[in-house]
């Protein structure tokens, strides 16, 4: 998954950042309301907001993207624990609400159940045809066995399959798979989609001519 993750505290925003990019996910990391706004409008497949700011509040911001009509999952990091703080969270547009101190491990999980939610679905399989999609193994069977697929063909299934049944852009998917890689050559996409075809068959991903991809359902 592509995450922005709004911490002010070097020391846990670097260590979140190390452990979800261990997970396998790419990770923008920033210490400032001010610099995350700018990165609002790219597509991205959850936010992790520190509630407390050195420019402003984490809250207000996600009040702000939710009456602009960003639906993008929102999981609130927070060391305010009262109950009327947690009810405020999630009252302005928060999709979860995890206080400090916590293990990484219950952060990780809680974000994969909002990203299923999101995506509207209750379990952490997907299941199309004869396709099974595991999101927190990152694993893809086929027939009921498992398909080797690299880091790259992984990312463009996982991003459509969060949004399964939607269309999504060659623009928005490029972003959440290969990020600002100027290195990436511009048929990376279609590579890697063409690829996930060929190991999980032609009728998995289909394209919208002139609109993007979408996963069938």
């Amino acid at each position: 998954m592509r995450l922005l993750l709004l911490e002010d505290d070097p020391i846990l925003g670097e260590g979140l950042r190390d452990y979800l990019r261990a997970e396998g996910h790419s990770v923008d990391w920033f210490r400032r309301l001010g610099d995350a706004a700018l990165m609002a409008d790219e597509p991205c497949d959850a936010l992790l907001v520190d509630w407390q700011l050195p420019d402003g509040s984490g809250l207000d911001w996600v009040r702000t993207l939710r009456r602009r009509g960003v639906t993008t999952p929102i999981l609130m990091l927070t060391a305010r624990d009262r109950l009327a703080d947690r009810i405020d969270g999630l009252d302005a547009g928060a999709d979860d609400y995890l206080v400090k101190p916590f293990a990484p491990e219950e952060m990780s999980a809680r974000l994969r159940a909002v990203c299923r939610r999101s995506a509207g679905s209750a379990s952490e399989v997907l299941r199309i045809g004869a396709v099974e999609i595991e999101l927190s193994g990152r694993i893809a069977r086929l027939d009921g066995q498992r398909v080797e697929l690299t880091a790259r063909e992984w990312a463009v299934l996982e991003a459509l399959a969060l949004r399964a049944g939607r269309i999504v852009s060659k623009n928005d998917l490029d972003t959440l798979v290969l990020g600002t890689d100027s290195e990436v050559v511009s048929n990376a996409l279609e590579v890697h989609v063409s690829a996930l075809r060929r190991k999980l068959g032609r009728s998995l991903i289909e394209t919208v001519r002139g609109l993007g991809y979408r996963l069938a359902t």
